[in-house]
């Protein structure tokens, strides 16, 4: 079933309310704080019935991890669950001692993390695995009826149930492959709650398409109820029953998705929705000026006013949520606000820069893992001020693509023009002017920073490196850092203490601050909330209207249809598309590329208002 299709099964689908009688989920007056007393969420309250989806939906920092976690009777160091009660199945979650939260845990509470590879022990087989948490959970199952159970679960999750399989280790597994035995973990036991915190950040359009199917197939077949925590309001909108919008800890929004994402209530909820980069829009997104609070940072009244174009009386309260429909409700004190359709209005992208000479053009490039090749023969140009995107599944050779321009490819051979010269195929063989010209932003940038040292001196390094003899360093980065709209105390900083987007910035002003004339962004934009997100997006904009050339690799159509200029399509190693991005996605050629484009989430799914 292709996107639209699925998001308008579950418009229908979506029950407007929920009996208390029948709720698998019961969540009151939920309240977590820090140990000092400062508020991370309060006032949560909702019910679910078993089988449907929660969306918990906001930007980082906005209490949609510690809500998740508090729901399993878990908070993380330095918070305490203050007030309020969690009911699962008749169980009070909040009043039980630690071991009985430990019998709980897996069998009536599941939960499935972000990362799987930090979530699969590496040293045990599947089999092992899986039949470790059977052998817990279902004490009463012998060895054939638990190997029964676990073949089933395999077969339901898209896996294979044979010996050969079960004997495999967690690193032998692709991504996808990883992300779906954790599935298998958590529903083994058949749980009456399962909280999925972003488990398809990391993939491809493609495979996050069947794990989203795999969450509502095994939620209606088993009755499962599910909390499903995400920054990205595109895939929400394809999965989730109903939404929760959180902002400063504080539910804003609450309404069945189709209510949400056809009619948007809240202010906030509206700019989330204009920050949404959409494959099926042309169209550039919009971030919401400002930044969210954080715990203890707001006053007294509406958290979110600061940033609201519609501030004013009444915003100094902090508003309670009222009815705006069936089954939808909004926190805030403007009726004109929640009338208005206004900011969900989207900026029509400039049309095409006439074609220029390439700045950069990489013909027959060829790479190695050990004996085996993963890249054939590939080749793309980008040109000053141009955006080329280049997208693909996980293992498509995207990266090592990337890479391999970059100058830190292994075991790869290429003809490469930079201008009007050969480009050596390693960065040490390059001269010190190729060298700042062409700069990778990774895609971690928590990876790609050293936390041992303050931003300042990260940029300082970079500055003492490339300009020996600069007088004034910390004009030179105090530049850069209005470039990315960074503001100067984030220099005493460290890593650890700033945000995912705020790394990200950091990870661009490093770059930037060698005046490269070429931008390579691996995934950069994967990990951020769909504010921060736009916010990138429009940094990339201005510096290429500037005349930097960008190679953006990403999985996300829709952050290609916003940014890039032109579109390569990578499939095992090869080039089986190329061309401008509005003719790529519109009127795809290759079989792979209308796969790609149909499993892309999209919110224009919704009718609008």
């Amino acid at each position: 079933m292709n996107a639209p299709a699925r998001l308008a099964t579950l418009a229908s689908a979506a029950p407007a309310t929920v009996s208390p009688a029948t709720a698998a989920l019961r969540v009151a007056s939920l309240r977590v704080a820090l140990d000092g007393g400062t508020p991370i969420v309060a006032d949560i309250a909702f019910d679910l019935a078993p089988g449907q989806v929660l969306g918990l939906v906001g930007e980082s920092g906005s209490g949609k991890t510690t809500l998740a976690t508090a729901l399993l009777g878990h908070v993380r160091k330095g918070a305490r669950i203050v007030s309020g009660t969690v009911t699962v199945n008749g169980h009070d979650i909040l009043g039980a001692d630690e071991r009985t939260l430990r019998r709980l845990r897996g069998k009536l509470l599941a939960h499935v993390a972000q990362d799987p590879a930090t979530a699969l022990n590496p040293l045990h087989r599947l089999g092992r695995a899986l039949d470790e948490v059977l052998a817990l959970h279902e004490a009463g199952l012998d060895a054939q009826a638990r190997r029964a159970r676990i073949g089933e679960t395999l077969h339901d999750v898209g896996l294979p149930d044979d010996d050969a399989f079960l004997r495999r280790f967690p690193h032998q597994l692709s991504g996808g492959q990883q992300q779906r035995v954790l599935l298998a973990l958590a529903f083994l036991p058949r749980p009456a709650l399962i909280v999925l915190d972003e488990p398809t950040t990391a993939l491809d359009v493609t495979t996050q398409a069947r794990i989203l199917d795999t969450i509502r197939q095994l939620c209606t077949s088993y009755g499962t109820a599910a909390i499903y925590v995400s920054h990205d309001l595109a895939v929400v909108s394809q999965l989730a029953d109903r939404v929760l919008v959180l902002y400063a800890g504080r539910i804003v929004e609450s309404a069945p998705a189709a209510g949400l994402f056809g009619r948007p209530a809240h202010p906030y909820t509206k700019g989330l929705l204009a920050a949404i980069p959409d494959i099926r829009k042309a169209s550039s997104p919009r971030p919401i000026p400002g930044q969210a609070p954080t715990p203890g940072q707001h006053g007294g009244g509406c958290a979110f006013a600061p940033r609201c174009a519609w501030r004013g009386a009444g915003c100094d309260s902090v508003p309670a949520l009222a009815s705006v429909g069936p089954g939808h409700a909004a926190a805030c004190a403007r009726p004109e606000a929640l009338a208005a359709v206004a900011p969900i209005r989207f900026v029509d992208l400039p049309p095409p820069a006439p074609a220029t000479a390439p700045l950069l053009d990489v013909r027959h490039a060829r790479a190695w893992y050990g004996a085996r090749q993963v890249l054939f023969d590939a080749a793309l140009a980008v040109a000053p001020g141009e955006c080329v995107a280049l997208v693909g599944e996980s293992g498509s050779g995207k990266t090592t693509l990337a890479r391999l321009l970059a100058g830190l490819g292994e075991h790869a051979e290429a003809d490469v023009r930079y201008g009007d010269a050969l480009l050596a195929m390693t960065v040490e063989n390059r001269s010190m002017a190729q060298r700042r010209d062409i700069q990778y932003v990774f895609q971690n940038p928590y990876r790609a920073l050293n936390p041992r040292q303050s931003v300042g001196t990260i940029l300082r390094h970079v500055v003492r490196h490339l300009y020996p003899g600069e007088s004034k360093p910390d004009a030179r980065i105090e530049e850069v850092l209005r470039q990315v709209a960074l503001p100067p105390r984030v220099l005493h900083s460290y890593p650890s203490a700033l945000s995912g987007g705020e790394r990200q910035r950091v990870a661009i002003a490093r770059a930037l601050l060698c005046k490269p004339k070429l931008l390579i962004c691996d995934e950069i934009t994967s990990a951020l909330d769909v504010s921060v997100q736009a916010a990138i997006i429009e940094l990339l904009q201005q510096l290429q209207a500037g005349g930097l050339a960008i190679l953006f690799v990403t999985h996300n159509l829709g952050v290609v249809r916003s940014l890039a200029d032109r579109i390569v399509v990578l499939r095992h190693g090869r080039v089986v598309e190329a061309g401008d991005t509005g003719q790529v996605l519109e009127q795809p050629r290759h079989e792979y590329t209308r796969t790609l484009v149909g499993d892309s989430p999209s919110i224009h799914a919704f009718p609008s208002p």
